[in-house]
């Protein structure tokens, strides 16, 4: 009989099938390293594409509702547009539907040995050994995701067996069956199947708890229908939580997602409805199996799919007249900081590359504010100051947003290789965010030397443009070795970072010999003091970037130690610096 202890064995089961699905699902997406995710982004002007992207993606993480809120995140960001992402929805919940088939295979019957090791029962303790094995005794972090997917999977197969084990006594539970039978009515059924759905947050556990009862002839095909339908709304209550504080675009994704479930409910429900009524299928009242529930649920998601696949302008237009247009678009900055959206989380090795997208242009604007500020010197231009002022308020908004996002994704469960480019960034931005600080430093002196009216001796500008080269040089190396991660040419920075320092030093010795001779005033060589001084220190973060990648890359974090041994210790540094002092030679 069906009693308390039954319960609490089917709810720990339902527990273990969950659990087993996130576990699987996580894995799967570790294993691919994010290259699911950058396909999805490149790969979708094709409609039919987008299909079939969307089937395989979803197929693969095991979560539809995964898919459609990276997509949500996508054209939030702006990566996608909203007409690419519809059919990139529609092919996820084709692929929802493989999971379904996966649990269908508990339900093979068969006396010999080859038909008995295809029941997940018997071979998810092997997988799970497997998987054990692989997590414990190997350190390839490849392997051990690996191994977390047998794991998954194994305890999903596990939870399935353990819920239709304890279901299995309702079957003479009078109030039970008559519920099911209410459950035969359209509306009651399609409620019922998408609040069970909604709650959960997967259509795949909801259709895996419809096969565990059909594996004990509890659900009629008259039942099963209404509720599988109701499922396919249910799912979507993921992407619209997710939808919340997204863009316009990003809002819409989701209505796209909820209007193609609609749509393709009412449509599939109608047909069958109406041809029942004047055929009256036989089947109707008839045990539904597992396989079957699998195939309808297959049945339903294709012909929804090739339905409303030629009218995704509609689903467009949908969507747009229930978001309305009302803000004004977003700056190009502000695009580029979407691309940090939260959604992005949960599947952390995408988070990572955008995470390294959004401090390459960082970067990028930190070394075009040097660029604009130094060329200043020469030729003061008020609308070229100001776009020194903008920029650094650009890189300090990117540092905000992009350390704490990394913060947040460092608290991940990510890979070796991601957990060391999170680290790199951590290291890097707020290099690169003072040196954007020292850009504004530059133009106010080129801003000083402008309003007073005061220019350099001839000697001094020949200088200072052979130092403005250097610090152009080692900015343009920099961001080479920083967005390509190129660990041979950081060690080349270390060598120009010296030089630049002997430069400082050398400009200055020679100033302080020019006001001696009175070839200069005392004012100007306080703006001549100020202006190498942040060219060196602009050096000196250049310096910290090149150092953290070689640190991070041989698991080494004593920083003088190794500026200490590359600068007294290297064959390499010297030829290094000695071709430098000939590239920068000053003038006599």
């Amino acid at each position: 009989m069906f009693d308390f202890f039954s319960f609490l064995t089917m709810i720990g089961g339902l527990a273990l099938f969950l659990y087993g699905m996130n576990t699987m699902g996580d894995g799967l997406a570790k294993l691919a390293g994010g290259k699911l995710e950058r396909i999805l982004e490149k790969l979708t002007s094709n409609p039919i594409m987008g299909v079939l992207l969307g089937f395989v993606v979803t197929a693969v993480i095991q979560s539809s509702s995964a898919t459609t809120v990276m997509v949500v995140g996508f054209v939030n960001s702006g990566i996608m547009r909203l007409s690419q992402a519809i059919s990139i929805i529609m092919g996820a919940n084709i692929g929802t539907t493989a999971t379904a088939w996966i649990l269908s295979l508990a339900g093979l019957e068969g006396g010999n040995f080859f038909m008995n090791m295809l029941k997940p029962t018997s071979f998810s303790p092997i997988l799970a050994i497997i998987g054990v094995v692989m997590i414990m005794f190997s350190k390839k972090a490849k392997k051990q995701d690996l191994g977390t997917i047998l794991i998954g999977f194994a305890i999903l197969m596990i939870g399935m067996d353990i819920m239709t084990g304890a279901i299995k006594p309702l079957a003479e539970v009078d109030w039970f069956k008559e519920l099911l039978v209410k459950f035969s009515n359209p509306i009651l059924g399609l409620l019922a199947g998408a609040i069970l759905t909604a709650v959960i947050q997967s259509s795949s556990a909801s259709v895996g708890i419809l096969q565990a009862m059909s594996m004990n002839g509890l659900i009629t095909f008259g039942t099963a229908f209404p509720i599988i339908m109701g499922q396919n709304i249910g799912t979507c209550v993921t992407a619209m939580i997710s939808s919340i504080g997204a863009s316009k675009n990003g809002k819409r994704t989701a209505f796209v997602h909820l209007y193609f479930n609609l749509l393709g409910t009412v449509i599939f429900m109608v047909v069958f409805y109406t041809i029942n009524a004047f055929v009256d299928f036989a089947f109707m009242d008839g045990a539904i199996s597992e396989t079957e529930i699998a195939t309808l649920h297959s049945i339903f998601n294709v012909s929804a799919t090739l339905i409303l696949l030629p009218c995704r302008k509609l689903l467009e237009k949908l969507a747009c007249l229930t978001v309305r247009d009302k803000e004004m678009e977003v700056d190009a900055e502000e695009t580029e900081i979407k691309l940090l959206d939260y959604r992005f989380l949960e599947k952390p090795s995408f988070a990572v590359e955008q995470c390294r997208n959004v401090a390459h242009k960082m970067a990028e604007i930190s070394k075009e504010s040097i660029i604009k500020a130094m060329s200043l010197l020469k030729n003061y231009d008020e609308g070229v100051a100001e776009e020194v002022v903008h920029m650094e308020s650009v890189v300090d908004k990117y540092e905000d947003q992009l350390g704490s996002y990394l913060v947040k994704l460092s608290s991940k469960a990510i890979s070796e290789e991601d957990s060391r480019i999170v680290s790199l960034l951590l290291h890097s931005i707020g290099d690169y965010e003072r040196i954007s600080d020292h850009a504004i430093n530059i133009m106010e002196s080129a801003k000083e030397l402008h309003d007073k009216g005061m220019d350099f001796s001839k000697k001094a500008q020949e200088e200072l443009e052979v130092f403005t080269r250097a610090i152009e040089d080692i900015m343009n190396m920099t961001l080479i070795v920083f967005e390509e991660e190129d660990i041979d040419m950081a060690k080349s920075v270390e060598p120009l970072e010296e030089m630049i320092d002997y430069l400082s030093d050398e400009l200055k010795n020679r100033h302080i010999e020019r006001l001696r001779e009175g070839k200069c005033t005392i004012e100007q060589g306080f703006v001549f003091s100020d202006i190498t001084t942040n060219f060196e220190r602009i050096s000196d973060h250049c310096s910290n970037i090149a150092v953290s990648l070689i640190e991070i890359k041989d698991d080494e974090y004593d920083t003088h130690r190794y500026l200490d041994n590359v600068k007294h210790d290297s064959v390499r540094f010297a030829e290094e610096f000695a071709h430098c002092k000939e590239r920068y030679a000053l003038p006599v």
